[in-house]
């Protein structure tokens, strides 16, 4: 295979950070003058992913500000997108606009009503996410979750006035008026039928309760290297790895702690069971 002439890249990095860039998973740092960092990144091959930045014409700014490449190894890909999404989280590098911190979320859960069930949106400051059943869908605001209520009602003909999304009249709602809504706001579609299609529109959002007693250890192997992640309630603590006498800080655990980032990464491995695990003795 070729070696690649990095002095034919059009940057001021240093060669050396470049040439010793591992083609295996883990987390790639770009740094310039200063302390923090420009940018975080992830791959399962990291070397082919920084030359796919170096090439990237719409990332000239970023690599003319950069002086060096740092990299963390993980034994798999599950650590390298937790380690990624901590480290952003933490740290805050400029050229990152996923990732970042939110520090409210909200949800949608359905509540009962003298006129039938109805929608109702949620935040992580009253509820336990990852704890509660019967949530839907998590969102940056009241507004996003809002808006995918509204999204929802015209892709299966829901009314926004039942949703509590729209004042309605002796006239109906106006998506009534318009032939979105099949007419549950004036009693021309039954409010149980109504209902079973709003559970039906949501079901796809739902938000998986943590499905373990307390933590748990995720493990990652290659060859003889472990790394075991320890996860609770769909966050991310800190790992645990066979290469280095102490474990990687991790994070205290409090109640209403929820991560979206970690949730999205750990979600379908774990319910779906494609990843080995170890429940921790509490």
């Amino acid at each position: 295979m070729a070696r690649l002439d990095f002095a034919t890249l059009e940057h001021r990095i240093d060669p050396e950070s470049l040439v010793a860039l591992p083609r295996t998973p883990g987390v790639y740092i770009f740094r310039g003058e200063g302390t923090l960092p420009l940018y975080i990144g992830k791959s399962v091959d990291i070397r082919a992913r920084v030359m796919s930045h170096l090439r990237a014409p719409d990332e000239a700014s970023m690599i003319a500000q950069t002086r060096r490449i740092d990299f963390i190894e993980t034994a798999g890909e599950i650590g390298a997108l937790l380690l990624e999404s901590r480290m952003i989280k933490e740290q805050n590098p400029l050229f990152n606009q996923r990732l970042r911190r939110v520090r409210t979320l909200c949800s949608i859960r359905l509540k009962q009503t003298e006129q039938g069930v109805m929608p109702e949106v949620v935040d992580s400051k009253t509820i336990s996410l990852g704890e509660t059943p019967g949530l839907y869908g998590l969102f940056s605001s009241t507004h996003a979750a809002n808006a995918k209520l509204r999204e929802l009602a015209q892709q299966h003909l829901l009314c926004l006035s039942v949703l509590g999304l729209e004042q309605t009249s002796k006239r109906g709602c106006f998506g009534f008026q318009i032939k979105t809504c099949l007419g549950a706001c004036v009693g021309q579609e039954d409010r149980r039928v109504h209902e079973q299609r709003l559970f039906s529109a949501l079901i796809d959002l739902q938000v998986e309760v943590w499905p373990f007693n307390g933590p748990i250890d995720l493990i990652e192997e290659s060859g003889d290297w472990v790394q075991r992640h320890r996860v609770n309630n769909w966050c991310y603590l800190g790992t645990q790895c066979s290469r280095t006498e102490a474990p990687r800080r991790l994070i205290e655990f409090k109640l209403h702690d929820f991560d979206l980032d970690s949730y999205k990464i750990l979600v379908k491995p774990i319910m779906l069971k494609t990843v080995k695990f170890e429940e921790v003795a509490l």
